[in-house]
């Protein structure tokens, strides 16, 4: 049974606006939230929150990537209002002690998938890698366009989730039955290393970029000089560490296992950004 009213938090983001904007070609009513979004939602602002929650009957919830996580004073707020199932979405190593730097240990997201489970209605929880959008529209776009990614990931490997992919397995979650109290673990479906993603890149645009490895001091360095703030360096720093370490390179099964068809290839998704000019200058 299709919800009556499905809120997305976060629904002008990488996942978020997909979210919506699959909901809405399905003809399901949308509330899409955020600071900029058709209803304001701010995570700083709990006076934000219950105008965004009231009416709703399902919620797609994208968290705070800080600690302490808010995720759980939500959650509960949502099943006071009424919010009926709950769609988290979270990270893939949220379970994994050190799976990222100092700077995530004991970070949010766990909190957020302790909260759903607890919650009392109907959840999944998914637990998407890192975006093949990074490459595209997100922190590594205009190096890329540019000619030359610099990044602290040596030659370490990760298996690439379409952020497509990702907003269709929320989608799935939020209309549909089957995929309650499950956990998809989600990811493209081969590992490439830095160099290869923009081999692949190239061969779309007719554009190499070269990749260029940094050690930690050097890319915080890089990124400082950029306007990026030190702490925040040092988080992106912690955060390239499942690539690094090529933590992140296993094929997980949770498209799959969701949709009943493989994930995207990276290769597939470097032609359709390059068609629509994600990396012309």
């Amino acid at each position: 049974m299709t919800p009556e009213t499905i809120l997305v938090i976060g629904g002008t983001g990488k996942t978020g606006r997909r979210v919506v904007a699959r909901l809405r070609e399905r003809g399901v009513p949308v509330r899409a939230v955020s600071r900029a979004g058709d209803v304001r939602f701010d995570w700083e602002d709990r006076a934000t929150w219950k105008a965004a929650l009231d009416g709703a009957s399902a919620a797609y919830i994208v968290p705070l990537d800080t600690a302490p996580s808010r995720t759980p004073d939500l959650v509960a707020q949502a099943v006071a209002c009424g919010v009926g199932r709950l769609v988290l979405l979270s990270a893939r190593g949220a379970d994994i002690p050190g799976y990222f730097g100092p700077t995530f240990d004991g970070g949010p997201h766990i909190e957020g998938e302790e909260a759903v489970r607890a919650s009392g209605v109907p959840w999944t929880v998914l637990r998407p890698g890192w975006f093949a959008q990074n490459f595209s529209e997100g922190a590594f776009r205009d190096e890329v366009a540019a000619g030359e990614l610099g990044l602290y990931a040596g030659d370490g490997a990760a298996s690439f989730v379409d952020a497509e992919d990702v907003a269709a397995v929320a989608v799935a979650a939020l209309t549909g039955p089957g995929h309650e109290g499950r956990v998809y673990e989600l990811s493209g479906p081969r590992a490439l290393t830095v160099d290869e993603a923009l081999a692949e890149i190239g061969r779309a645009t007719g554009h190499r970029a070269r990749y260029l490895p940094l050690d930690a001091a050097a890319y915080r360095a890089r990124l400082m000089s950029r306007g990026v703030s030190e702490a925040e360096a040092a988080v992106w720093a912690d955060a390239l560490k499942p690539i690094r370490t090529s933590w992140e390179a296993p094929v997980l099964d949770g498209v799959a296992r969701a949709l009943g068809r493989p994930p995207r290839d990276f290769a597939e998704f470097a032609r359709a950004e390059a068609a629509r000019g994600a990396w012309r200058a």
